[in-house]
């Protein structure tokens, strides 16, 4: 159940957090998995050197999500070299939080051209070996806060809002060619982000969830493999919450 054998899996953001957590997974599953990082070369070398130690197959390769020119040539040169390119999670995200009098240009800069063009960016690419194959499986990863918004997280709730928009119109446009297209929209994770929090409102979350906890990015990885496998294959143009009933 939920096996991926024989797919090839480019997962964005895949070196660090809900992304390494979302890369292994699939590995495991029989998945091999394109790891790209922006900056974090060290960290994607270990995530592919985990997965190989365990037999799984994987590699590592730099991209900047934002340019549409770097994706295309990355994408073509996966397909060139695998054949094929199966599933798409596209996790490269950012925050800038800020109060809404106090956004710049450069938090709009920062956090739309990876979190909403590159979202795009990726898309388009895969899309165009998913057609050929008539077999394809694109998740974003959104947030809770693109969904209920939170003080201070003006652009990066909007960023992520844009992905439901963009997930859904994806799904009609190509499900006829066996392309399903949905999103993640996790709630507060385990992760180096979530870790720099105060811990008053870290108390705060944690309260309001109620299975009492913060997730765990296996949670997160979870549900991706799931919505990349055959049998999600009748799920398109859904927002999956793991946000632990924070949301309803």
């Amino acid at each position: 159940m939920f096996g991926l054998q024989g797919r090839v899996a480019v997962v964005t953001g895949g070196s660090r957090g809900i992304g390494r957590a979302c890369s292994i997974a699939l590995a495991d599953r029989g998945a091999h998995v394109v790891v790209c990082f922006a900056a974090r070369e060290d960290a994607a070398a270990e995530v592919v050197e985990s997965i190989r130690g365990k037999g799984g197959s994987a590699e590592a390769r730099r991209v900047d999500v934002a340019s549409a020119e770097q994706v295309e040539e990355t994408f073509s040169a996966i397909t060139k070299e695998r054949g094929k390119l199966d599933i798409l999670v596209s996790n490269a995200g950012v925050a800038a939080d800020n109060l809404l009098l106090r956004v710049r240009q450069d938090d709009l800069d920062k956090v739309l051209g990876p979190n909403v063009a590159g979202a795009i960016w990726t898309a388009k690419s895969a899309v165009r070996s998913m057609m050929r194959a008539r077999w394809g499986r694109i998740v974003f990863m959104s947030s809770v806060v693109g969904q209920m918004g939170n003080p201070g997280q003006a652009v990066y709730a909007a960023s992520k809002s844009a992905l439901f928009g963009l997930t859904k119109t994806l799904a009609k446009e190509y499900g006829s060619r066996g392309i399903t297209v949905n999103a993640v929209a996790p709630g507060f994770i385990e992760t180096e982000m979530t870790a720099s929090m105060p811990q008053q409102a870290k108390d705060h979350l944690i309260a309001a969830t109620p299975l009492g906890r913060y997730g765990r990015v296996e949670d997160v990885a979870s549900a991706v493999v799931y919505l990349v496998s055959e049998e999600a294959g009748f799920v398109t143009g859904q927002v999956l919450a793991v946000n632990g009933g924070l949301y309803t």
